[in-house]
């Protein structure tokens, strides 16, 4: 599989998406889609990249997810039973012939732990990548090298996940196909996404940070910097960043006005309590140690 320059293949992909309908059952857009499917599963194409002449340091590549759509529309709905090799019997499943589920080889290094997971095509999941079960990896994501994906979790559509990135159990990455200039969830590298926390609506996670079991980050979600005494938060331009090495935490603020204080409520909220240190590295040696 080689690789296809994107000044080649973007002009093609914009040409049928702005057909439509018409561009059903037409083999020049089927072609243009699988040659776009090859390039993202091999990494070589992304829905979102670094560009550090941006200001949060990365790009989106609006044509990108305009050539998923297109797959989308591209595919007629399939029976895809058999595709199962687990169990190719009792279960059904049933989707866009355009998209069935990935085939992996020991030659990729990428392990995929039997137990029910499943990475659909359009997805790259580098060398080094281990999946436990149940998880699954959408259309247009991308893994980085190293990265450990534990049991539940869930990496969106368009997702970027850097290198040695662990996703704790029932980690939810979101993800975004429209509209097509928003911004994916981006984990970068070297970061720790702890047990049953959630991560959506565009949100940066910069290279190191950890986020500790059950926080929650969200374009509303102000994020309360207590070594630095500020607030984060979203703007117009900018989604919310997690800046690198911070340690956040899921707690509470007091409602300060109207019933909510009268009864003495509080709001979630997450807070960073410190920035990465050699005690934090200590308490990630244990994933180095199961691959």
């Amino acid at each position: 599989m080689s690789h296809v320059s994107p000044h080649t293949l973007e002009p093609k992909i914009e040409h049928w998406f702005a057909q439509g309908a018409a561009a059903v059952g037409e083999n020049d857009a089927i072609y243009a889609f699988e040659l776009l499917r090859e390039q993202l599963e091999l990494g070589h194409l992304r829905s979102a990249e670094p560009d550090a002449s941006s200001p949060t340091g990365w790009r989106v590549n609006a044509w990108v997810k305009r050539g998923i759509l297109l797959g989308f529309r591209l595919g007629a709905l399939e029976d895809m039973s058999g595709n199962w090799a687990m169990a190719p019997g009792p279960l059904s499943f049933v989707d866009k012939a355009t998209y069935p589920i990935r085939r992996f080889t020991p030659e990729d290094g990428i392990r995929i732990v039997p137990g029910g997971s499943s990475v659909r095509a359009g997805a790259h999941l580098a060398k080094g990548t281990v999946m436990m079960p149940p998880a699954y990896v959408n259309v247009g994501a991308y893994v980085g090298e190293g990265t450990m994906i534990d049991s539940h979790a869930l990496v969106g559509s368009c997702a970027q996940i850097g290198k040695r990135v662990h996703l704790s159990a029932a980690a939810q990455i979101g993800g975004v196909l429209e509209p097509v200039n928003a911004s994916p969830v981006i984990i970068e590298d070297d970061a720790l996404v702890g047990g049953n926390t959630g991560v959506y609506e565009g949100t940066i996670v910069r290279s190191k940070a950890v986020l500790a079991a059950g926080v929650i980050l969200t374009r509303g979600t102000p994020v309360y910097d207590l070594p630095n005494n500020t607030v984060l938060k979203a703007t117009a331009d900018s989604p919310l960043i997690i800046p690198s090495g911070a340690v956040v935490v899921a707690g509470s603020r007091a409602i300060t006005h109207g019933p909510g204080k009268d009864l003495g409520l509080s709001v979630y909220t997450p807070i960073i309590v410190k920035y990465r240190d050699e005690k934090t590295e200590l308490s990630t040696t244990l994933e180095d140690l199961l691959r």
